[in-house]
């Protein structure tokens, strides 16, 4: 017996509801994955897709994080630098004036007036000292030593340890231009600081080389790693608004089918007319 003269259940309408039941399914996806922008909003939808999404992140976070680190790190040796040279321009104000003082053609007030200059220029370099931190931390006066978490895996660090440049730690606490002898003394002492100070200069610049280069990498692995993620989890909302147009259309039929399956019972009255 044909479905069509059956009216007690109505079974094209069934499988017509069934159908439109699936193409609202469909469509509801679809304007979910529109309105979130993301092809993968639940692990149901796509398992390994939604791990590999999450690892993805959880790489992409950390990374972040650690260009966050790298950058302060960055910073704090500038603030570093920056304490070092203006010493360095004192110890050669230093070195100046103790050879001058050296010179046979000045006398005993004069090399005496050198002297307190240079012990005012040396307190002001203990004054920098002291004033070159970074949070309440001082940078150079040889205590600043730790590691930088500079990658999301926890062995990615770079360790650092900054100089002391105080007078007591260049050698320059004893410095004495009164005499021409000890102002001759001078000369190789502020010499010789200068050399301390051009070496922890130098071990700035190279800590700031490597944190550059990770810099540019951790910048470019974050890159790379959320476009991967992107690919996997973001919605292609062209594609996404195709399939939306083309479920409407099958919605618009299948209300369309449904309603003439529910009428088509109608035409069994035409035989008990």
């Amino acid at each position: 017996m044909s479905d069509l003269m059956q009216i007690y259940t109505n079974t094209q309408a069934m499988h017509t509801r069934t159908s439109l039941m699936k193409v609202n399914e469909i469509l509801s996806n679809h304007q979910y994955r529109l309105s979130t922008g993301k092809k993968i909003n639940s692990a149901s939808e796509d398992p390994a897709g939604y791990a590999l999404a999450r690892t993805l992140e959880r790489r992409k976070r950390g990374l972040a994080v650690a260009l966050q680190n790298s950058k302060n790190a960055n910073s704090i040796m500038n603030v570093a630098e920056g304490g070092y040279q203006n010493i360095m321009d004192i110890i050669q104000i230093v070195k100046e004036k103790a050879t001058q003082a050296a010179d046979y053609s000045l006398n005993s007030a004069q090399r005496t007036a050198l002297d307190d200059q240079v012990q005012a220029l040396l307190l002001e370099v203990d004054e920098i000292v002291d004033d070159t931190t970074f949070n309440n931390m001082v940078l150079i006066d040889g205590s600043y030593s730790g590691d930088f978490q500079t990658g999301e895996r926890y062995d990615d660090i770079l360790s650092v340890s900054l100089s002391n440049a105080d007078s007591v730690a260049l050698g320059l606490n004893a410095i004495d231009l009164t005499t021409q002898s000890d102002a001759r003394t001078a000369i190789q002492q502020a010499s010789d600081a200068i050399d301390l100070l051009a070496s922890a200069i130098q071990h700035v610049g190279e800590f700031k080389v490597r944190l550059n280069s990770k810099i540019n990498a951790l910048g470019t692995q974050e890159t790379n790693t959320e476009s991967v993620r992107s690919t996997i989890e973001d919605a292609d909302f062209a594609a996404e608004q195709m399939e939306v147009v083309k479920n409407q259309i099958l919605q618009q039929t299948s209300v369309t089918a449904l309603t003439q399956a529910n009428s088509a019972p109608q035409i069994v009255l035409s035989l008990i007319q």
